[in-house]
């Protein structure tokens, strides 16, 4: 009943809803103002020839991104509903029969659903765009890899901001906390900036962003086999400086993230903060 409470709540807002979306929007619409453009030129540069493939690629490229900052922001969305809970409806609730852990875990699978909800409808509308542009339909393989990102990077995403919203106790907090976030995810991801222009200390930062990630594997996915045929005629180091440069894969010294390093990122650091948020908890009593 919790968890349809908060579903229902959220999506009844729709100002809520518009809100956990405009990050989104802000970045479909910078891509084609100028960001687009922008990044087919740094495609192009590095290519060397002209491809009717460029504008497709840099599109996956960048909704790959897309698809990774709605898991955050749609479970942000729907954990503002607890945070007002605190203020208006806590004692009511810890007063009734359930147990709290009951209560707690109605937040976090409420949260959750609304933001695989809201990561679907983000992924769907990349794939129709994806396909304008000239793109292949997704073989089932890739489906399937896709549907587990999504999954991966919701509950990566909704445990990291469930541990915030904890320390925030009212409406007004929770609400400047996700401006700011919604502000600089879009520069985590390699949305606006390519992640290989970053200064070397910022790249790190993105590389340790457990979110990033997800992003990583949604373009490995999205856009990795197109970028590889694109420079099958050129030298290795070009392919690969070029999915650096665009947030494909990371390096760590000698080592490339792959899909699985990744998911295997975003599988510990949803335990981890899942198990600080119970810590905590207990600790409050």
């Amino acid at each position: 009943m919790l968890v349809k409470r908060i579903i229902l709540l959220f999506f009844r807002d729709k100002a809520n809803v518009f809100f956990s979306l405009l990050a989104v929007l802000i970045i479909i619409g910078l891509y084609v103002l100028f960001l687009g453009s922008m990044m087919e030129q740094a495609l192009q540069s590095q290519l060397g020839f002209e491809s009717d493939k460029i504008s497709m690629i840099m599109a996956s490229i960048m909704l790959g991104g897309m698809v990774a900052v709605t898991s955050v922001t749609g479970c942000m969305g729907a954990l503002g509903i607890s945070v007002e809970d605190k203020q208006k409806a806590s004692n009511d609730f810890l007063t009734s029969p359930a147990p709290r852990w009951k209560i707690t875990m109605g937040y976090i699978l409420g949260s959750a659903f609304v933001g695989l909800i809201m990561s679907l409808v983000a992924l769907t509308i990349s794939l129709i765009y994806i396909q304008i542009q000239g793109g292949s339909i997704p073989v089932m393989r890739d489906v399937l890899r896709l549907l587990l990102t999504v999954l991966l990077s919701v509950l990566c995403g909704n445990s990291m901001v469930y541990f915030m919203s904890i320390f925030i106790k009212t409406q007004n907090a929770f609400t400047s906390a996700s401006t700011v976030i919604g502000t600089l995810i879009g520069f985590l991801m390699g949305i606006y900036i390519p992640i290989g222009q970053f200064p070397d200390s910022v790249q790190w930062v993105i590389k340790c962003f457990p979110m990033s990630h997800a992003a990583s594997m949604f373009r490995q996915i999205l856009a990795d086999g197109e970028l590889s045929g694109l420079f099958a005629a050129a030298a290795p180091e070009s392919l690969e400086n070029l999915r650096e440069l665009f947030g494909v894969v990371y390096t760590y010294g000698d080592f490339i993230s792959g899909f699985w390093f990744s998911a295997v990122v975003l599988v510990v650091t949803s335990i981890v903060f899942y198990i600080l948020s119970l810590a905590v908890m207990r600790i409050r009593g």
